[in-house]
């Protein structure tokens, strides 16, 4: 498959995610929510915007040059939007509160995708380490 078409199909699941924070943040509001109440809503806020950066990552992947930092500002820009989209829902505000709430989600997806991605320096370590081991092994006898 072309590189371009296989990321714009790859683009489809965090715009489908985009979507739906889009359409549960347009859901009006009670005036009070109980303690555990705002603990998952923001346990939301922190899950969605981390799979929304990790999703885009993925997206962007063998596009653009740095497509973890991109993921993060598209995630970003996002969750600015939101809160904005917010302000005109009833019962509903928005808070640059949650914008931070948002953000840890999403350096949350960034450090999951760096801890899986291994060391540039350690590959080439082992890569050596490999070929020697090759080497040795197809000069004995």
């Amino acid at each position: 498959m072309i590189r371009r078409n296989r990321a714009l199909l790859r683009a489809l699941a965090p715009l489908a995610l985009m979507g739906l924070i889009f359409y549960l943040s347009a859901q009006p509001a009670a005036a009070h929510h109980a303690w555990w109440e705002i603990v998952v809503r923001k346990l939301g806020h922190v899950t969605g915007y981390a799979l929304l950066t990790a999703l885009w990552a993925w997206a962007l992947q063998g596009v653009v040059r740095r497509p973890l930092l991109i993921a993060v500002c598209i995630a970003l820009a996002y969750a600015c939007t939101d809160e904005f989209h917010q302000t005109f829902v009833r019962g509903r505000h928005g808070s640059p509160v949650d914008v931070g709430v948002d953000a840890i989600g999403m350096a949350i997806a960034v450090i999951l995708i760096r801890a899986r991605r291994p060391s540039l320096k350690g590959r080439g370590k082992v890569d050596a380490r490999e070929r020697a081991l090759k080497s040795s092994l197809a000069r004995s006898p």
